[in-house]
């Protein structure tokens, strides 16, 4: 699964990097590690705006939702979306077919079980500081405020051989895309047959990892603490190979 990413990096690389202008940067936060489970706000390009930069909220509310309190209790449970089953799960398969969008990161943790004991590893990639997760979108409206919420999920799918030794208790990643089929997913015109072909794990020659403090959960939404990134060792960790 993927609950937990960085957002470092500063607007100005954001848009080189993904040849995009930013309208609202001074809305922009930079993270060290964003908890989903805080709904943070995070840059986004959409199939409706490809060209910019926008910040929707972790957490998908689909656009048919009835009220606030079910928006609350359903986000929790559509922060990610698993791509086997993303065509076909209620929450999912509207925005699927038709709002899709790149979710921007430099980074992402995830937790390695070793007998009752988890550790945290940060993860990025070797040659591309800033990448784009796979991802879906909505907007939902709370009718009795008239309050506009874009949101997302982040698509997932079954762990490569280093992932799965990372996330050893459940074996999911995130769908990390190439750059170069950045596009491709955001053409909502592309045949399902097409995007299913896409969904599929990241080269794990292409990624490292390292372990990290464990205080993600205490930090949550942290725009300040650097070190929740740095590399931590844990002493008697057995290595990963």
């Amino acid at each position: 699964m993927c609950y937990y990413a960085s957002i470092k990096s500063s607007t100005r690389d954001i848009v080189k990097e993904f040849d995009v202008i930013f309208p609202h940067p001074e809305l922009f936060k930079p993270a060290y590690s964003a908890s989903a489970f805080a709904f943070p706000p995070m840059p986004v390009v959409s199939n409706e705006t490809p060209d910019m930069i926008s910040l929707f909220q972790w957490g998908l509310i689909p656009f048919w939702v009835k009220n606030l309190e079910q928006a609350t209790s359903l986000r929790q449970r559509t922060l990610n979306a698993r791509s086997e089953t993303i065509f076909v799960k209620p929450a999912f398969r509207h925005s699927m077919r038709t709002k899709r969008c790149l979710v921007i990161v430099d980074g992402f943790y995830e937790w390695r079980h070793v007998g009752k004991k988890r550790y945290p590893y940060y993860i990025t990639l070797k040659t591309r500081p800033l990448f784009a997760l796979a991802g879906i979108w909505d907007s939902w409206t709370d009718h009795e405020t008239n309050d506009n919420f874009n949101t997302f999920a982040v698509v997932t799918t079954e762990a490569n051989e280093l992932m799965a030794k990372v996330h050893n208790s459940r074996k999911r990643m995130p769908l990390i895309l190439p750059k170069e089929r950045h596009q491709d997913w955001l053409d909502v015109k592309m045949d399902e047959t097409t995007i299913k072909g896409m969904m599929k794990p990241y080269d794990a020659n292409e990624m490292e990892v390292h372990t990290v403090e464990n205080k993600l959960n205490r930090l949550g939404y942290n725009t300040t603490d650097r070190t929740v990134m740095e590399p931590f060792d844990y002493p008697g960790l057995p290595a990963l190979d």
